[in-house]
C-alpha cells in the first residue's frame, strides 16, 4: 500500500520504518527545511536514510497515497489538516497523536473531522508505545480504534509485524481520551517521585488515576472497558514510570522544586499533559465529577502549594469505598 506520514519525529520515524519493514511504499513528509537539521536527530537520520523510504516537504506528493498517517503534534494537527484539505481524496487517516486541541477541547479524530468532513473515515493509532522502543524491535502493542470496525482492521494489518501486535476497538473516543489524559497522572507520578515518595504512592496514583479517567469517560459516554485495555491502563503505566515520558519527567522536575518554567525548559519538549490538565479540569467542573488527582496536579503547577501537602490533603478525604 501507498502510505504517506505528515510528521518526521521520532515517533512518525519509528512508524515509517515499521511500514517499510511491512512491504509499504512509505512517504515521510517533513515541516522543516531539512528532515534532519538538528544534532538531536541523528539517530533518526540514520534510521530513515538507510531504508527505502521517500522523503519530502511537498504536501502534494505526501497526500498522493491510500493511506494518511498524521503525527503531527496536537497543537500543529489543525493547521496540518488545513495545508492538507485541498489535496484531501477520501483518502484513510490514521491518527498517531494523542492529546486534546486545546482551543475547542476536541480530541484529535474530532479535529480531523471537524476540517475533513463529518464522513471522513478515521482510525486512531493509540497504545503503551514509547517510540525508542518500538525502533530497537522491542515487542510493542497497539490498539486500531475506530468507529467503523472495518477500517480498524485495515490499519491492523497494515501495522502488524513480528515486534508490532495490532488489536482493534471500536471505541475511539475512549481510547483518544485515555491517551491524552494519562499524561496528566504520568506528571502525578512523577512528582510524587520527585518529592521522594516510593512505589506505593507510585502505584496509588496510578491506579487511582486511572478510576478518575474512567469516571469522565463514562460521563463522555465511552466504553468503560476500554480503560481497562492497552489504550487505557496499558499506556497509563507505561507514561507513569518511566524516564523516557517527558511527561513524567516534567512532573519529576516539579516535584524536585522547579518551576514550571523551569521544568519546560529543561525537558526541552512539548509536555502534552499541561494542555490536556487544562482540559481535564474544565471537564471536571462541566460535569461535575470528583477527579481529586486532576486537581492536585492543577494546584501544585498552576497555583504554587506545597508538593506534600498536596499528596497528603488526599490521604485525608473522607472515608469511601474503592
Amino acid at each position: 500500500m501507498k502510505i504517506g506520514i505528515l510528521g518526521a519525529g521520532t515517533w512518525g520515524s519509528a512508524l515509517a520504518r515499521i511500514l517499510n519493514n511491512n512491504g509499504h511504499e512509505v512517504t515521510l513528509w517533513y515541516h522543516r527545511q531539512s528532515p534532519f537539521d538538528e544534532k538531536r536527530e541523528h539517530k533518526k537520520a540514520d534510521l530513515i536514510l538507510d531504508l527505502d523510504i521517500k522523503l519530502t516537504n511537498d504536501l502534494m506528493d505526501v497526500t498522493n497515497n491510500k493511506m494518511l498517517l498524521l503525527v503531527v503534534p496536537s497543537f500543529a494537527m489543525r493547521e496540518t489538516l488545513q495545508k492538507i484539505k485541498p489535496y484531501y481524496n477520501q483518502q484513510l487517516i490514521v491518527i498517531a497523536t494523542k492529546g486534546f486541541e486545546r482551543e475547542s477541547n476536541l480530541l484529535m479524530s474530532e479535529v480531523v473531522r471537524d476540517e475533513l468532513g463529518e464522513m471522513t473515515q478515521v482510525v486512531a493509532l493509540s497504545g503503551p508505545s514509547h517510540a525508542e522502543e518500538v525502533i530497537m524491535d522491542y515487542p510493542t502493542t497497539l490498539v486500531s480504534a475506530s468507529d467503523d470496525i472495518n477500517l480498524a482492521k485495515i490499519v491492523q494489518d497494515t501495522f502488524m509485524s513480528d515486534t508490532l501486535r495490532i488489536y482493534t476497538n471500536e471505541d475511539i473516543k475512549g481510547v483518544e481520551l485515555s491517551g491524552a489524559l494519562k499524561n496528566v497522572m504520568a506528571i502525578a507520578s512523577g512528582i510524587s517521585k520527585g518529592l521522594g515518595y516510593g512505589d506505593n504512592t507510585q502505584a496509588a496514583l496510578i491506579t487511582r488515576g486511572m478510576a478518575e479517567i474512567i469516571r469522565l469517560g463514562i460521563a463522555l459516554n465511552c466504553n468503560k472497558e476500554t480503560f481497562n485495555g492497552l489504550a487505557g491502563i496499558g499506556d497509563l503505566i507505561v507514561t507513569a514510570t518511566s524516564t523516557n515520558s517527558r511527561n513524567y519527567n516534567f512532573g519529576l522536575l516539579i516535584g524536585q522544586g522547579y518551576s514550571k518554567e523551569q521544568a519546560l525548559k529543561k525537558v526541552d519538549m512539548v509536555v502534552e499533559g499541561l494542555y490536556a490538565l487544562e482540559i481535564a479540569s474544565e471537564l471536571m467542573e462541566q460535569h461535575q465529577i470528583e477527579m481529586p488527582i486532576v486537581q492536585a496536579v492543577d494546584d501544585i503547577i498552576n497555583r504554587d502549594k506545597d508538593g506534600k501537602s498536596t499528596v497528603m490533603s488526599l490521604l485525608l478525604r473522607d472515608k469511601k469505598g474503592e
